[in-house]
């Protein structure tokens, strides 16, 4: 049904699944290596620090 081989013989899906996993592994490890270094350059990755109060009515019995 669907040809995954090109004239060479080589199976050109499993090539392309091959370098999407290295291409997921090389974002991981960067997201990883941006949020230890981030801060070092003025990324903030805190949250804001603010009190929220709000009342709230319980109806019983």
């Amino acid at each position: 049904m669907f040809k995954t081989t090109n004239r060479a013989g080589r199976n050109t899906l499993g090539r392309l699944i091959k370098w999407l996993i290295y291409l997921i592994i090389i974002a991981f490890i960067a997201l990883i290596a941006y949020a230890y270094i981030g801060p070092f350059f003025g990324a903030d990755f805190t949250p804001p620090l603010k009190e929220i109060r709000q009342e709230i009515i319980l109806e019983g019995n």
